[in-house]
């Protein structure tokens, strides 16, 4: 099985606990003389069975992506650690550069001469710039990721 494959298992595994916990509090209280939906302890146990192997792919998952070497780069495991710290940079940066920018500022700025000015406290043009770079960054470390996931066998 590729990583790639073990993933979309993964996701789908995660689903499955997510809407097997939800009926499972749907039915587990009744009124009196009344027969629930579902046996409630019956899906308590298929939602035991699927984090058991949740739990089991996980761990190879995380065992691949540790023993994945991408180079330069490193581990699959600190290309996913650096996407994560881009994708929080650029968010960063993209917010200083609206604020700055005044974007969901109501108005058009002063509408008379004695009101104050508001000012930009940091270079817009300049953090929209490195904002770009880092979406750069961003799909051409994602791309190598996309690359190994569907290239690199799952360990055991």
């Amino acid at each position: 099985m590729k990583l790639a494959e073990a993933l979309a298992e993964r996701a789908d595994a995660t689903r499955r606990v997510e809407q097997l916990r939800a009926r499972i509090v749907s039915s587990a209280r009744h009124q009196e003389g009344e027969t629930p939906a579902e046996d409630a302890a019956q899906l308590l146990a298929e939602a035991s069975e699927v984090l058991g192997s949740l739990e089991d792919l996980i761990r190879r998952i995380n065992r691949t992506n540790a023993a994945t070497d991408l180079g330069e780069h490193g581990t699959l495991t600190d290309a996913l650690a650096r996407r994560d710290v881009l994708r929080l940079r650029h968010s960063v940066v993209t917010s200083a550069a609206d604020a700055a920018a005044g974007a969901g500022e109501r108005g058009y700025g002063r509408q008379l001469r004695s009101e104050l000015m508001m000012l930009a406290a940091l270079p817009v043009a300049e953090l929209r710039g490195q904002a770009d770079a880092l979406a750069r960054d961003i799909r051409e470390i994602d791309v190598r990721i996309q690359r190994a996931n569907w290239e690199v066998d799952l360990l055991d």
